[in-house]
């Protein structure tokens, strides 16, 4: 059987209904959870660390940065051959997005979380651990980078989603689609990640903005965190990679400072180009030297750019990263 080790940070896949606040709060730690779970030592050998009892909003860089270390650790024992990592859902994807940027091992590393409590009868939490230990065991499931499994889809850290605040179907791979799926103790996978990377960096700056661009928008936001000593800024544009006037005015104020801005879009799907030549227009952002992405979400962009200016500050080299 495969060695596996389980990393529990917290999570709703640890919280019960408190009787005082009616609402849900961390409460089992990792040893009581694989108690509750006998299953999940029926098919591999499952030790565990406890990293902490966070949910998912209390997540830092900072933390995901140690959370990393930690992982990489395991990854290069030749002990464990596969990582489980419970995460809160509400940051799930950024800090599955951090892990596979900055851990290289062809070991499954499969991030899982809940989108019910343990005081609910739908509790989907063991069954997300048990299909993650089936992932593990695959051999299949080596060389593909971090994995994210909730509801028995399996998808790429660096494509996932969350896309409904309910629903156990949340996590969705809106480009691309899922890469495959568990079904009765098997696992199916129907294509690779459409990209691996890893960015080699010993830390993370963590002082990266997100500005979020809508109608009417002014320059006072990007004015404010480019003179507030921001190291980089991320700006969610509208539709293929275009923002108004006066938002562009801000961009240019920031870049002419020397920060780095990386340009995503709002939209769900797709990814941004300069293909429009009006005032605001991708174009001129382009020319600008602002950095276009490649099929990433603002989140995601901000953890690649944090990784990124940890590891140089020249802009151009920034770029190629994304």
């Amino acid at each position: 059987m495969k060695n596996i080790i389980i990393v529990f940070t917290g999570g709703t896949f640890s919280m019960k209904i408190d009787k005082v606040t009616g609402g849900a709060i961390p409460h089992f730690h990792g040893n009581e959870l694989l108690e509750m779970i006998p299953e999940a030592g029926v098919g591999a050998n499952i030790s565990l660390f406890e990293f902490g009892m966070y949910p998912g909003p209390h997540m830092t860089p900072e933390l995901m940065l140690q959370l990393s270390n930690k992982i990489n650790e395991y990854a290069t024992s030749d002990d464990i051959d596969g990582i489980i990592v419970t995460h809160g859902t509400d940051t799930l994807e950024e800090t599955a997005y951090f892990l596979d940027l900055t851990i290289n091992t062809p070991k499954p590393i499969v991030v899982i979380g809940a989108m019910r409590t343990s005081s609910e009868p739908d509790w989907d939490g063991p069954k997300n651990l048990l299909d993650a230990i089936t992932i593990c065991n695959n051999d299949n499931s080596r060389d593909m980078g971090v994995l994210v499994c909730l509801n028995g889809e399996i998808n790429a850290a660096s494509e996932v989603t969350k896309t409904h605040t309910e629903d156990m179907e949340t996590f969705q791979s809106m480009d691309f689609g899922s890469i495959g799926f568990v079904e009765n103790q098997k696992v199916v996978f129907n294509r690779l990640p459409k990209k691996l990377e890893t960015i080699e960096t010993e830390g993370v700056v963590s002082n990266v903005d997100l500005i979020k661009v809508y109608t009417g928008i002014s320059d006072k936001f990007f004015k404010f965190s480019a003179d507030s000593g921001v190291a980089g800024i991320v700006v969610e544009a509208l539709g293929v990679g275009n923002v108004p006037p006066a938002a562009f005015e801000g961009i240019k104020y920031a870049v002419e400072k020397g920060i780095p801005v990386v340009l995503v879009s709002r939209c769900p799907t797709g990814e941004t180009l300069d293909i429009y030549s009006y005032p605001g227009a991708g174009k001129w952002l382009k020319e600008l030297g602002v950095i276009f992405t490649d099929y990433l979400n603002g989140q995601k962009a901000r953890i690649k750019l944090m990784l990124a200016l940890n590891k140089c500050k020249d802009k151009s080299e920034i770029s190629k990263m994304f």
